[in-house]
């Protein structure tokens, strides 16, 4: 039975065939480089094998996902980061560099979680989550400003400055508050 992971057993094992076809062992059918794209954002663990030599070419079908990807316009390396990960290679840094992108992107994806955490507060007492809702808001106001036949009654011209104001200083402070927040979840 296959769970998030993979199967009870360890990863789920793909066989790649002469003929450039991949084939689920768990599940007992044929499946594209999507597919495996997927199970991967969905964390199930898998692992490719040459399916006449055992070869576990698992780095290689991953990275065949991150070119196509790439390729089809879900660009996401800028040229820059490309051409100095291609410099490490035979540099006498490149052992270290694995080590090194992995515990980048470790730290990444926990900090992440932690701002999904903090997003997760609510809306009146998450500053972001206020502030996307006045954006929403004033975003709303303008647009109906040049949208023809349109012209619900609107708050008198003398009160809008004045609101803004206190929400914009109340917005101010939230978001130094949340910077403090960060800055301390830095450290």
């Amino acid at each position: 039975m296959a769970k998030a992971g993979g199967t009870e057993n360890g990863p789920v094992i793909i066989k790649k065939y002469a003929n450039r076809r991949l084939y689920n062992t768990s599940s007992s059918s044929y499946i594209t480089l999507e597919d495996l794209s997927r199970m991967t954002r969905e964390g199930i663990e898998f692992q490719v094998l040459d399916a006449k030599t055992g070869v576990d070419i698992t780095h290689s079908i991953l990275t065949q996902i991150i070119m196509e990807e790439e390729a089809n316009g879900e660009q996401m390396l800028p040229v820059s980061f490309l051409r100095q990960l291609i410099s490490m290679y035979g540099n006498s840094m490149q052992s270290m560099m694995p080590h090194y992108l992995e515990a980048t992107m470790q730290n990444f994806v926990t900090n992440q979680k932690k701002l999904q955490e903090a997003f997760k507060g609510g809306v009146s007492t998450n500053p972001f989550a206020r502030l996307a809702e006045t954006n929403i808001a004033m975003f709303k106001a303008a647009t109906s400003a040049f949208m023809p036949g349109d012209n619900k009654a609107s708050p008198a011209s003398d009160e809008v400055p004045a609101q803004e104001k206190d929400e914009l200083a109340s917005l101010r402070e939230q978001m130094a508050e949340m910077q403090r927040k960060l800055d301390s979840l830095g450290k």
